[in-house]
């Protein structure tokens, strides 16, 4: 009776571990969304997510042609409905409920703003396409026009064709905040992203633009093209200055015990190198198989340059033997059956003949009984 009790809480007792863990995930997914709702976004971009819901809401109440009746009589209707007060009504019973950073700001922002929302929707959408050019650029100077910053909303460096040079980014664009400076990706650099990044080099230039690509691995002080040989200064680590070639890889392999010791061999590489093991039928090698080997490995001997297990011919002679006892095992046993029933024995001898086919077959194509490996895609040994 104890036994079964304390089965029983031990059951209870898992399953609610069970349920706990599977609710956590379900618990900080939410916590997350609302965290996410409660977020706080910058007055810009607050404006710019609530006028995107607010395009959204636009769309979804766009409606088309009604089937059949009066064409005229139709397009008035559509005409009335565009711009009436019930299709802002549908908008706004929506608005910002789609949004999922700064959800509570966006409905808190349209409070606010109503009154200018209902005046674009009723009196300037002729004027101001965009409802956001309206409202958060004219009214409420949340925003600055594209490729403008600043509390003046200042035109950016190149500013309308040519911000930053089409190199970078201007700090600020389109917001009231920031200074204007460029931003450059990272293969550029200067004032206005006019120049090329150290480590990258000048590989096309016309009037309108620049293309910086970056400079070989071996330099180290920046470069005037895309080879070794065009390095400027000194050379990266793994690699050599040589008169006349430029920077040079070093092949550390050539002192493989240096850089590789114990049963391992060296692989180069441009810069770099690489150690692998040996293969286990060596006691250290110059390359990847047991045809490397420079001595064979204990429990293993050379034959034909190829160390090879030293037992693996009495390997096979017993696995032979097994096979062929295995074969006249169901050859007595398919004798037996044939003096009760005559017909199961048919059967069974033809499954037996059938798998002992199949079975040296695979063997002689296969080659698994072959007392040494197959190495005929070597080259042949000089």
């Amino acid at each position: 009776m104890r036994g079964f009790v304390d089965r029983h809480l031990l059951y209870s007792f898992s399953f609610f571990i069970f349920a706990v863990i599977n609710q956590v995930p379900a618990s900080l997914n939410f916590q997350t969304q609302e965290q996410s709702k409660l977020e706080k976004l910058p007055s810009c971009a607050a404006c710019k997510v609530l006028t995107e819901s607010f395009k959204k809401g636009i769309e979804k109440t766009k409606r088309g042609k009604f089937e059949g009746g009066d064409s005229a009589w139709e397009e008035d209707k559509l005409k009335s409905y565009a711009k009436s007060e019930i299709r802002l009504t549908e908008i706004q019973e929506h608005l910002c409920k789609d949004v999922q950073k700064g959800e509570i700001q966006c409905h808190d922002l349209a409070e606010e703003l109503e009154s200018i929302i209902e005046d674009w929707w009723f009196n300037q959408q002729d004027a101001y396409p965009d409802i956001h050019d309206y409202i958060c650029i004219d009214q409420t100077k949340r925003c600055c026009p594209k490729n403008h910053f600043g509390p003046k909303c200042t035109k950016c460096p190149g500013f309308p064709d040519k911000v930053c040079n089409n190199n970078g980014k201007c700090k600020g664009a389109g917001t009231r905040k920031g200074n204007g400076q460029c931003l450059c990706d990272k293969n550029y650099a200067g004032e206005t992203c006019t120049e090329c990044a150290q480590g990258y080099y000048e590989s096309y230039r016309d009037e309108d633009k620049l293309l910086c690509s970056i400079c070989h691995p071996a330099c180290a002080n920046g470069c005037t093209g895309g080879g070794s040989a065009e390095c400027q200064g000194e050379c990266r680590s793994g690699w050599r200055l040589v008169e006349n070639q430029g920077c040079v890889d070093i092949n550390e392999c050539l002192e493989s015990k240096k850089y590789c010791p114990g049963n391992q061999f060296c692989v180069n590489k441009e810069g770099n190198y690489t150690c692998l093991t040996c293969d286990k039928a060596c006691n250290g090698c110059t390359g990847d198989g047991p045809d490397m080997c420079i001595d064979c490995a204990e429990g293993y001997h050379e034959q034909d340059n190829i160390c090879i297990n030293s037992d693996i011919l009495g390997r096979k002679r017993t696995e032979n033997m097994a096979r062929y006892a295995t074969y006249f095992g169901l050859c007595a046993a398919t004798c037996i059956i044939l003096q009760k029933n005559v017909y199961a024995a048919s059967a069974i001898g033809l499954l037996v003949g059938l798998y002992i086919s199949v079975s040296e077959y695979m063997i002689a194509t296969t080659g698994v009984q072959n007392t040494s490996p197959n190495f005929d895609f070597l080259p042949p040994m000089v």
